[in-house]
């Protein structure tokens, strides 16, 4: 593994930065069919269908509210994001491990920076430099280009000397494309809205780890 080249280092949030055991998606997932079901009008079952539906045709289930039903993004975020963070609990051992890399740290998520504070102030991880949310590149979540392009030209950083580290593997594709080392966190199987998702793995998957912190100390 060579990551020597390495001078910038984004990582996803959500099944990234903590454990997909610690269930916070389901609480997310709850209020977003929740908030599908009071803003269409449909039964539960309709809204869990539609808002799986949003994730894979848009990327997310906001894109596709926004694309199709022109909702408000802001109230939206509010509504899904407003849950239990108690669950999450410190990783010391993984913030030594993501400040220990040599060069910048960022945070590349779909969902808002302030849902991003509160997961990383929980989890103690006070070692990004920059957070990139859904506002930060204009509402166009992962695996658009667009949203890519944003956090590059925000943060000025050559592409091919970056690295990304996602549990969603179609977030990888654009990355490895641009000449990114990229690294899937988990069993790909925990997409941001969509836990029991499927996926066909490709070339863009250079490396694949189930041990965040066991994996970034192995490259210091």
């Amino acid at each position: 593994m060579d990551f020597s080249h390495v001078t910038t280092w984004i990582f996803d949030l959500d099944n990234t930065l903590y454990p997909p055991e610690a269930a916070l998606f389901g609480q997310i997932e709850a209020r977003m069919v929740a908030h599908v079901q009071n803003l269409l009008g449909v039964e539960a079952a309709e809204a869990d269908r539609l808002r799986a539906h949003y994730w894979r045709d848009y990327g997310t289930t906001l894109a596709g509210l926004m694309a199709e039903h022109k909702i408000d993004p802001e109230a939206y975020l509010l509504d899904v994001h407003d849950i239990d963070f108690s669950v999450l609990t410190p990783d010391p051992a993984l913030a030594d491990a993501i400040a220990a890399l040599p060069g910048r740290k960022i945070v590349h998520t779909n969902a808002d920076a302030a849902y991003a504070v509160k997961v990383l102030r929980a989890r103690q991880l006070p070692v990004f430099e920059a957070i990139y949310g859904i506002q930060e590149v204009d509402f166009h979540p992962k695996p658009d280009a667009r949203a890519y392009a944003a956090v590059i030209d925000a943060h000025r950083f050559d592409p091919s000397a970056a690295a990304m580290f996602e549990d969603d593997p179609r977030n990888l594709e654009v990355p490895a494309k641009l000449g990114m080392r990229t690294v899937l966190v988990g069993q790909g199987r925990h997409g941001p809205d969509e836990l029991t998702a499927d996926f066909s793995l490709g070339p863009h998957v250079q490396h694949r780890t189930d041990d965040l912190t066991g994996f970034l100390r192995s490259l210091v």
